[in-house]
């Protein structure tokens, strides 16, 4: 049986100059892509941004399933801006969408490594909290 879990969790890093400079990039090419679809009169596909903006995001460093998510998003925020009839949108907020494959969870030492820019790795340690215990303990 497979099941989902979500959990909030607060991580420290050592180094936070990385991650912060691999989230302004995300942010900042997903805002060149929307800016792009913005200015078509049809919402594109995703094969056609895909043909478009992927040689591009891999030159700035970033693994093939981020340049996978920025397509996707560009793709969802411009949709859903032209069907509610609003104006351009801008980003501002530092998120990231991560597939499972760009990123490494180790429960024992309770830290978290991020895949980030040109085959880079960061890890943050983790703020454990006790009710977390319950759906890792084998009990």
């Amino acid at each position: 049986m497979r099941v989902k879990v979500t959990a909030k969790v607060r991580a420290v890093t050592p180094d936070l100059q990385p991650l912060f400079f691999f989230l302004k990039a995300y942010r900042d090419l997903t805002q060149y892509v929307i800016d792009e679809v913005w200015k078509l009169n049809h919402i594109p596909s995703m094969k056609e941004l895909h043909c478009r903006f992927y040689k591009l995001l891999r030159r700035q460093g970033f693994r093939a399933h981020y340049c996978h998510k920025i397509e996707r998003r560009a793709r969802e925020v411009v949709r859903a801006t032209k069907r509610n009839k609003g104006s351009k949108p801008i980003l501002r907020k530092l998120t990231a969408r991560l597939d499972q494959w760009d990123y490494r969870l180790d429960l024992n030492s309770k830290a978290m490594r991020i895949a980030i820019l040109n085959g880079g790795w960061i890890e943050l340690k983790l703020q454990w909290y006790s009710y977390l215990d319950k759906y890792f303990n084998k009990k």
